[in-house]
C-alpha cells in the first residue's frame, strides 16, 4: 500500500509510525524558556499558575514558616491579641508585662483581680494554647499591681532601704 491509498485511520497511524521512527533531537532552550519554566512569555491560562497574584496572609505565613518565626510570632500574638485571647472583660482587668521561656507574667489591676486569675489559671492556659497554640505559654505568673520598688536588676542586697527617706 502506497500513501495515495491510506485514508482515514490507517493514514493516522502511518504518520505517527513514521513521527516515532524519526524522533526529532529536542530544540535548544532559550535563556527565556530555561528562566521561566519553558513556559511563553505572556498571559497565564485560566487555571492557576504560579504566576498568579497570592493572598498576602497565605504569603506571610510562608515567609514565616521559612524564616522560623513561629515561635516569635506567636508569643507577639500572645501582647498583640490580648483581649481576643482571654476575653474581653478578663482583658480589661489584666494586662501581660513579659514572656521569658515560655512563663507568661500578667499583671492584674488589684489583688483581688490577681487572686482570682489564680484560680482561673488552667482555663486561661487552655485559651492561650487554643488561640496562640500549645507550648507558647507553659505557666503563668500572675501579681498585683506593682508598688514602687528600690530593687533595680534581678539581684538584690538585703537592707533597710533608702535611709533617708525610711530611717
Amino acid at each position: 500500500m502506497s500513501d495515495e491509498e491510506l485514508a482515514g485511520p490507517e493514514l493516522a497511524r502511518a504518520v505517527l509510525d513514521a513521527a516515532k521512527a524519526k524522533r526529532v533531537p529536542p530544540k535548544r532552550r532559550s535563556a527565556v524558556q530555561r528562566a521561566t519554566g519553558g513556559r511563553s512569555r505572556g498571559w497565564s491560562g485560566p487555571g492557576p499558575d504560579s504566576r498568579d497574584p497570592q493572598l498576602f496572609g497565605a504569603v506571610l505565613a510562608k515567609l514565616v514558616k521559612t524564616r522560623g518565626w513561629q515561635q516569635p510570632a506567636a508569643e507577639a500574638t500572645v501582647f498583640g491579641s490580648w483581649e481576643k485571647v482571654v476575653g474581653p472583660e478578663i482583658a480589661t482587668h489584666c494586662r501581660p508585662v513579659t514572656l521569658t521561656e515560655g512563663v507568661l507574667t500578667v499583671e492584674a489591676e488589684s489583688t483581688a483581680w490577681a487572686t482570682q486569675l489564680r484560680f482561673m489559671t488552667t482555663s486561661l492556659l487552655a485559651r492561650i494554647g487554643r488561640e496562640v497554640g500549645h507550648n507558647v505559654v507553659t505557666k503563668l505568673h500572675i501579681h498585683g499591681p506593682s508598688a514602687p520598688s528600690w530593687t533595680h536588676g534581678p539581684r538584690r542586697v538585703r537592707g533597710r532601704g533608702p535611709r533617708d527617706t525610711y530611717g
